[in-house]
């Protein structure tokens, strides 16, 4: 069955381009971004690895450890990082599974199922652009999926990260086209005394359903 949010991420032994991991004993206590990519030496992909090499520090200040998946072995992860490093200039220094025999790429369900072309010599599909971030109990608070074609936006996923950050120690939900610093909404259970206690009379009441406060983002 498809994994969902909420459910315990699966955990795995594999090599990655830093060593062997075990991923649940990596990421343990942590947040965790984990993303595949459909493979080395291609071209969207190395924008990616390079773009998010370059924020690998913002997520780091946010806690979140970063773990990245293709269908290919250790040597071609290490020959391809190089070519990441010279384009980009920054330093790929995350774990980057190698998942050849897809067993972990099938394990999450990261195989692409739609494009004819996203295949390796053998016809096996490659995986797509699947992005799950994990909180430091293992369970899987977001998942998102974009097709090989299209290269995904990290600072994005970095503000969907802060907002479920936020949301856990704050008791608030953020609204369409939320960043950090706007004006939060009052999570619905919280009723009666507890508003005030939580917020003061900071609150902006728009609806019964519809109330609007500020927090600090740390």
């Amino acid at each position: 069955m498809a994994l969902r949010l909420g459910d315990t991420a699966p955990d795995f032994e594999a090599q990655t381009n830093k060593g062997p991991i075990k991923f649940h004993d990596y990421i343990k206590d942590s947040w965790a971004l984990f993303f595949s990519h459909p493979a080395d030496y291609t071209p969207v992909c190395t924008t990616e690895l390079g773009a998010l090499a370059g924020e690998a520090k913002d997520f780091d200040a946010l806690g979140v450890k970063l773990v990245g998946l293709s269908a290919d072995d250790v040597e071609s992860h290490q020959g391809w990082i190089k070519d990441i490093q010279q384009f980009s200039g920054n330093q790929v220094d995350f774990p980057i599974v190698a998942d050849a025999d897809r067993k972990v790429s099938t394990l999450y369900g990261m195989l692409d199922n739609q494009d004819a072309t996203n295949v390796d010599a053998k016809g096996i599909p490659f995986t797509v652009r699947s992005v799950f971030v994990i909180d430091p109990q293992q369970k899987i608070r977001l998942i998102l999926t974009y097709p090989a074609s299209t290269g995904r936006s990290f600072p994005e996923i970095r503000r969907a990260i802060t907002s479920l950050q936020l949301g856990d120690k704050k008791k608030i939900t953020t609204p369409a086209n939320w960043t950090p610093g706007d004006k939060v909404i009052v999570h619905p259970s919280v009723q009666g005394e507890a508003v005030k206690e939580l917020f003061g009379d900071n609150v902006e009441t728009v609806f019964p359903y519809l109330r609007f406060t500020k927090v600090e983002s740390s």
